[in-house]
């Protein structure tokens, strides 16, 4: 079984590693190579996001691809490097993260560890001089998500969070729709996500999750709503948990939540997720029409959508690769990503006070 180290050990491990590591800005360990070529990504975790998503996706990605790991297991990551054509010596350790400061094989480093490990490991790769695609959600807190924040600031290298649904067709018209003056603006939106947790995973401990199903499905809603309000974060929120009818499995977070987000102009989005039934629906409608998401509204694929002006047929894409890739892009270019650290901060901030409205029973007010 794959060992997970804590983050005050892996921090501890890390300080004496990281001392002389080399810090580059955007290309800044490979001037003078061309800017076409592909750059390289290693994965941090080699979970199921990697194993059935990641991995595949940059077997089709057009500027990046696979050149490392960093995993728990020594045998894992030579098999992945048996399987995708990077060299053994791109295999790195959680504790030897520091020397990816040496290896211009690697420009990009993916974290796709748990939650709770978020900071510590885009902390790494961002004092290597890597550029950070970090997982969502961002980090256990806000207080984490600023540390990271920092440290690439610091270390002037891009960071990114992993919501590729950025990049998936029925998402951008839905932000399309939300700029329409024709059809705008949105005034409600509802949201459903959920799944049955039968045993106990690591997505259920406080410590590696940072809380429950609003932490790892939740946040979906909240990227839809947000998107559904041109962009806007939320003024307000309220809150309630669902009884824990599972003892066994939630122990330390929620079994499920539902909550309400007011957000400028009056909008309002009534939501609900949980581990302890299955659902996957997003609608926002305003006066004038309305997109529902009715099957598999956050999915990679399989999405069933309809508007008051007729159903919705896109190729399904690999979200994956379009993100990844875009990314890619973003640092050859020397451009921003679209999707930067500062909007997974927000939706931390969003949860916190999501978390905050359930426990106390009043509503709590955000100024984002």
């Amino acid at each position: 079984m794959k060992k997970i180290i804590s983050r005050r050990s892996f921090l501890s491990q890390l300080s004496a590693g990281t001392a002389t590591a080399v810090i580059a800005g955007p290309l800044g360990l490979y001037a003078g190579e061309r800017q076409d070529r592909k750059l390289g990504v290693a994965l941090v975790g080699l979970g199921k996001y990697s194993t059935r998503q990641l991995g595949p996706a940059l077997r089709e990605t057009k500027f990046c691809r696979l050149m490392g790991v960093v995993t728990g297991s020594k045998e894992k990551g030579e098999q992945w490097a048996k399987d995708y054509g990077f060299p053994v010596k791109n295999i790195y350790s959680y504790d030897t993260m520091a020397q990816l400061a040496s290896n211009p094989d690697i420009d990009i480093v993916y974290v796709v560890t748990p939650n709770g490990l978020h900071a510590a490991h885009a902390i790494a790769a961002a004092q290597a001089g890597k550029h950070v695609i970090c997982e969502k959600p961002m980090a256990n807190t806000v207080a984490e998500c600023d540390s990271i924040i920092a440290a690439c600031r610091a270390a002037k290298v891009k960071l990114s969070v992993g919501y590729r649904l950025h990049f998936d067709p029925y998402h951008q018209e839905l932000m399309r729709l939300a700029k329409e003056q024709g059809f705008g603006p949105i005034t409600n939106m509802t949201g459903d996500r959920g799944f049955v947790m039968s045993t106990k995973v690591w997505r259920a401990d406080k410590k590696l999750a940072g809380g429950g199903p609003i932490m790892d499905l939740g946040i979906y809603i909240i990227q839809g709503a947000c998107m559904a309000a041109n962009g806007a974060a939320p003024l307000a929120v309220t809150a309630i948990a669902h009884p824990t009818t599972r003892p066994d499995l939630f122990v330390d977070v929620e079994q499920g939540m539902s909550w309400t987000m007011e957000f400028p102009g009056g909008a309002i989005c009534t939501a609900q997720t949980s581990y302890q039934h299955n659902c996957d629906r997003f609608k926002a409608a305003s006066a004038k029409g309305w997109i529902e998401f009715k099957e598999h509204a956050f999915t990679y694929r399989g999405m069933v959508v309809e508007t008051s002006r007729g159903p919705l047929s896109f190729t399904p894409p690999n979200q994956q690769a379009l993100q990844m890739d875009d990314f890619a892009r973003c640092v050859l270019s020397n451009r921003e990503s679209p999707i930067p650290g500062e909007i997974g901060r927000r939706d931390l901030v969003i949860i916190e006070a999501i978390y905050k409205a359930a426990a106390t029973g009043r509503r709590v007010a955000l100024n984002i």
